[in-house]
């Protein structure tokens, strides 16, 4: 039990020190709607998106693991300045249910789209940081590559991260960049929408923080 406490104290006192309202998740996708109703009110741009994903996701219009890991896998495969070992299975499941915001288990339209937005932004920013174009973002490179995309880290936050998604030398290659900021912004949307009075707390019960993290 002391060491159980010790380690949410230390992850805590990581933590305390965040200002959250420096953070800036993106806006959350819009709630499901009817089918006929979506397609009626969409722009032209929206239309030829969901062309694209009806051919990426099949007909029951929603993306699993395993598709989103193969879509993602075969763009990133054409982009010569990006290394990575490509998304791994257990990494699309990560990104598949904090973007999951009706409980199905796989990204409808909405979902993936709003994930495939923010994945081209966040590759923009990771190409421009990498400023030696070794392919990875350095140890050096990631403070500024993460303020640029709405999140400024602390000291304790950062050596956290370099330790969970960065390699032996703190550099961090595409897709556990893209999987940090995936849960990353997700995370702080969620604190975001618990913090109704924005004081920079919430209070949650045991079965509210299971649910909030076993399922991320």
């Amino acid at each position: 039990m002391f060491k159980v406490n010790s380690f949410i104290s230390g992850i805590i006192n990581i933590v305390s020190n965040i200002d959250v309202n420096q953070f800036i998740p993106s806006d959350p996708p819009p709630p499901r709607r009817p089918l006929n109703f979506a397609e009626a009110h969409e722009n032209d741009e929206e239309k030829q998106f969901r062309k694209v994903f009806h051919q990426l996701a099949g007909d029951d219009m929603e993306v699993s693991p395993p598709e989103l890991m193969n879509i993602l896998n075969k763009i990133i495969s054409k982009h010569g300045g990006l290394q990575t070992d490509g998304f791994s299975i257990e990494s699309c499941r990560s990104m598949v249910a904090v973007m999951d915001s009706d409980s199905t288990g796989k990204l409808g339209f909405h979902e993936f789209k709003y994930l495939w937005n923010n994945i081209k932004r966040w590759q923009g920013i990771y190409l421009s940081h990498d400023a030696d174009r070794s392919g990875v973002i350095c140890s050096k490179e990631l403070p500024k590559a993460f303020k640029a995309a709405g999140f400024p880290l602390n000291d304790q936050l950062y050596k956290l991260i370099i330790r969970r998604y960065s390699d032996e030398h703190g550099d961090m290659d595409f897709d556990n960049y893209i999987g940090c900021l995936v849960r990353l912004d997700a995370m702080c949307r969620a604190f975001k929408t618990l913090d109704k009075d924005n004081s920079g707390t919430i209070d949650l019960d045991i079965k509210e923080w299971l649910q909030l993290t076993m399922y991320s």
